[in-house]
């Protein structure tokens, strides 16, 4: 098949190197001239372990181009996917549609036959409906059929997801449109991956509720968190004596600052305003955004009352910036409240991350950036882990100690050993963990 993926940010390019991978003739566009002229020099401009390698084998074997020219591409393709931002509108808390909208108008102006034209882009739903209606506006001879294929890719096992997803949606409304999308993912036969067919509404309302879900689960546990430590219960047992329960489920039940990203706030809030706006109000999903923003907040002070209730004048070395471990991704990460507030709060931070800190640089003015982990907890006062990166557990708990000016950490990923840490002489605080009796 050829396919044009239009934007080649996180999704269309995990995306698009992926269907090449199928074996699939693929074309990238996008309106940067300098991310398409990076990508063509084999510049990766995301952090996502695997991709670099997975690009340059498929530019070689000419599956996989980049271009500006969105005419060029969409001419050439049996199937055209959108897959451009969608960020939070500002002012309102709606999905921004304009650069899909805008892909819309584009691709109508290009097709020159029968063309499936797929938003893989996170859409409210009706968007499909309106795509459809633009490019039927702009060129009413076109031969089109529109398609939802919502991504339900993990930042950091993004390729995985792809190529072994746990299942495929396809929204098509035609036998012709679910011919050619049958096509596109029949490599998948092999592994007999669930291909799930329904209309273009239902596709787009089960993106969003998958992402609800999950971001329900991860709150519900971080609730659960703060009622262990008020009643001396532990989170982790806790999670595991309800995980285990086939009903339930053990992923996403891991206690933590709040989660980030760039999907699941985003995700919620859109889902909490389209669903206003025809009257059936997601209640629970709006608590779960309230309760993330307040936690993430509330962080800041769990560190501040660990110091007695101060950290005016304090270092404090802190682990990890992004929003998850295996990525360079900022957004609406947890150490964008944590670490301003202890700033104002008057004290010094020292932070590491393994590949958050060009992009951390940006936004956390202020901060002093260092290459390990050790450095950021030399002469610190306390030591705060945000992000639980894999190498994190394996830092030596006793050169960490005679680097620290006092051995005390905050641990919002409980990724030390609460009786290890404190044995060793550390005064040392989690999420949802008994703390020491008297």
């Amino acid at each position: 098949m050829r396919i044009a993926m239009i934007g080649s940010g996180y999704v269309g390019l995990v995306s698009g190197a992926c269907f090449a991978q199928f074996g699939h003739d693929v074309a990238c566009v996008d309106k940067d001239a300098d991310k398409i002229d990076r990508l063509r020099r084999g510049e990766i401009p995301i952090y996502e372990p695997g991709l670099d390698r997975l690009v340059a084998d498929n530019m070689r074997a000419g599956r996989l181009e980049f271009g500006p020219n969105l005419a060029d591409a969409v001419a050439r393709a049996d199937a055209v996917f959108i897959a451009v931002g969608t960020p939070t509108r500002r002012g309102d808390g709606h999905a921004d549609l304009s650069y899909v909208y805008a892909a819309a108008a584009e691709i109508a102006r290009a097709i020159t036959h029968y063309t499936v034209v797929v938003t893989k882009s996170t859409v409210p739903v009706g968007t499909g409906r309106e795509v459809a209606r633009i490019i039927r506006e702009a060129q009413p001879a076109a031969e089109f059929d529109v398609a939802s294929n919502p991504e339900f890719l993990r930042e950091g096992a993004a390729i995985e997801d792809f190529m072994k997803p746990d299942r495929v949606v396809i929204g098509v409304e035609s036998e012709r449109a679910r011919e050619v999308m049958a096509a596109i993912y029949r490599p998948l036969n092999l592994i007999q991956t669930p291909m799930v067919f329904t209309n273009i509404e239902t596709a787009e309302v089960t993106k969003y509720a998958g992402n609800a879900f999950l971001a329900t689960k991860i709150t519900f546990i971080n609730e659960i968190a703060d009622l262990c430590e008020k009643v001396g219960a532990d989170v982790h047992d806790v999670a595991r004596g309800i995980g285990l329960d086939g009903r339930i489920g053990r992923k996403f039940l891991h206690p933590g600052p709040g989660f980030g990203g760039s999907c699941f706030p985003k995700d919620t809030l859109a889902l909490a305003y389209t669903a206003r706006e025809v009257d059936a109000p997601q209640t629970i999903v709006e608590q779960v955004i309230e309760v993330n923003n307040a936690r993430k907040k509330r962080m800041a002070r769990k560190v501040i009352e660990f110091c007695s209730g101060s950290v005016a004048g304090l270092t404090i070395g802190v682990l990890g910036l992004t929003f998850k471990p295996n990525t360079d991704d900022m957004r609406d990460a947890p150490s964008l409240d944590i670490v301003p507030a202890l700033q104002a709060a008057g004290a010094k931070i020292v932070a590491f991350d393994p590949e958050g800190m060009t992009e951390a640089g940006r936004i956390l003015p202020g901060v002093t950036f260092v290459k390990t982990a050790y450095d950021a907890a030399a002469n610190a006062d306390v030591l705060v882990v945000i992000t639980e990166w894999h190498e994190f557990r394996g830092l030596d708990p006793r050169r960490i100690k005679k680097a620290m000016r006092q051995p005390r950490i905050v641990d919002l990923r409980n990724i030390f050993d609460p009786e290890e840490m404190r044995s060793l002489g550390f005064t040392y605080e989690g999420i949802g963990r008994p703390r020491p009796r008297p």
